[in-house]
């Protein structure tokens, strides 16, 4: 048995990077990626018809909460899968479907709307991202709010 511990770490060292080399062929990685391709890709994409995208909800008085309920309908032939709603402001709380939805059938996303410390017209965005192209949407609303008196 050798006596010299550096030699045997150098000798340890080439056979352990030799190995790893092996494993890892160039190209390899690159196969991983194409395999895990994202939802995105020109096979997973639909087609979204909104029924409803804009509201106009009239007046209310602050401190008040509504509801507002955008319909859509999926008129592609994949599953349409909406990723994300982002309200524009923190007065909004969305909702998307959790599940995908079969072609031909409809879905909602409600949002719902805190006039607390809100008063005057609000104009408010909610940005959908979706399997579609383009992958993404603004839903719309205005209300107006009437200060508590």
């Amino acid at each position: 048995m050798t006596k010299n511990p550096f030699l045997l770490l150098a000798v340890f060292g080439i056979v352990f990077t030799a190995c790893q080399s092996s494993e890892n062929k160039p190209g390899d990685s690159d196969i991983a990626v194409q395999a895990n391709t994202p939802a995105s890709e020109p096979a997973a994409i639909t087609t979204i018809q909104w029924l409803d995208s804009t509201f106009n909800k009239g007046t209310i008085t602050e401190g008040e909460k509504i509801e507002i309920v955008y319909r859509f309908k999926n008129t592609g032939e994949k599953p349409l899968i909406i990723k994300d709603v982002r309200p524009s402001c923190g007065c909004t709380v969305a909702e998307k479907p959790l599940e995908p939805i079969a072609p031909g059938k409809e879905g909602i996303i409600k949002a719902v709307f805190d006039s607390h410390n809100k008063p005057g017209p609000n104009h408010k965005t909610i940005t959908v991202v979706a399997n579609t192209q383009p992958e993404t949407y603004g839903l719309t609303f205005n209300v107006i709010v009437n200060k508590k008196s």
